[in-house]
């Protein structure tokens, strides 16, 4: 069985327009990356390793942000870009 988690990181890797921040929040969490927000209009996603990605919190985001996202969150599981 197919988590929700998983549905939307497949649903955004297929299709990175029109999302928010609370599902890239789900995602992310879900993932194992951690979600801070140190005030303003970001949220800056990190892995385990460090890496991180700020993510600006406006309707909708940016596909960019979207496949940094994905790219992050495929290395934290160690598969390949």
């Amino acid at each position: 069985m197919v988590s929700k988690a998983q549905k939307l990181i497949d649903a955004m890797a297929n299709n990175p327009l029109d999302w928010t921040i609370d599902q890239v929040k789900t995602v992310a969490k879900a993932s194992g990356l951690t979600v801070h927000c140190p005030g303003g209009s970001h949220h800056v996603v990190r892995n385990a390793a460090g890496a991180k990605i700020s993510v600006p919190a406006h309707r909708p985001i940016k596909a960019i942000y979207i496949k940094k996202l994905i790219r992050l969150i495929q290395t934290g599981k160690g598969e390949n870009e």
